[in-house]
């Protein structure tokens, strides 16, 4: 992780400020709205969702970048939950088995080197009743994917690892849960690589 990594966490929070405030930041509140107990934040980045946990939450926020985890550090006081931080990554979450009552996945799981570890450690951490929450870009179709297809390696280089065509959705299906999508939406022009997004939660199967 170097000058290109801490360039991209510098720029972050500048560069989403407008999404932020009319897309994302409504629909984070909507998303982690009456969470309580034990949650995962994986991949908290800049801490774009401490706001939005109620106080009844015990948030560990799991971001291994480190220019990342300084900004959310710095932004601890925004949080009305109490909150770790934690140096550790997606596929190895900080958790005992069936510990937590939520794992929060916010605009991570395009970017995790393996989504498949991570989506496993979820299922692991999760206990009794336990759900999933995500809001993430994913696959589109038609010529939207195989525009996505095409601009991966670019994208991919630009956005520290982000794999705008992965198949998200699918993903979690096949970690083991049964998925609920509340909302498919876009954020600008829909031919954006990053379109379309999706909120929604997940529980594990009864494999």
């Amino acid at each position: 992780m170097g000058v290109g990594s801490a360039l991209f966490a510098a720029t972050y929070d500048a560069a989403a400020r407008h999404a932020e405030a009319t897309v994302l930041g409504p629909r984070r509140a909507a998303l982690l709205s009456g969470l309580t107990g034990s949650v995962l934040d994986v991949g908290a980045g800049t801490g774009a969702n401490l706001p939005y946990f109620p106080a009844a939450c015990s948030v560990t926020a799991v971001e291994p970048d480190p220019h990342m985890r300084r900004r959310l550090e710095a932004k601890l006081g925004t949080a009305a939950a109490r909150v770790s931080v934690s140096a550790d990554s997606a596929e190895a979450l900080p958790a005992a088995d069936g510990s937590a009552d939520a794992v929060v996945f916010t605009l991570v799981l395009c970017t995790v080197p393996d989504q498949t570890a991570a989506l496993a450690e979820a299922r692991r951490v999760l206990g009794p009743g336990g759900r999933l929450l995500f809001l993430e870009h994913i696959r589109g179709s038609g010529r939207h994917a195989k525009l996505q297809d095409l601009v991966r390696p670019l994208w991919s280089c630009a956005a520290q690892g982000c794999q705008p065509n992965r198949d998200t959705l699918a993903a979690i299906s096949a970690a083991g849960f049964t998925v609920r999508v509340d909302e498919e939406f876009s954020i600008g022009p829909g031919w954006n690589p990053a379109n379309p997004l999706v909120m929604g939660s997940a529980v594990p199967d009864r494999r």
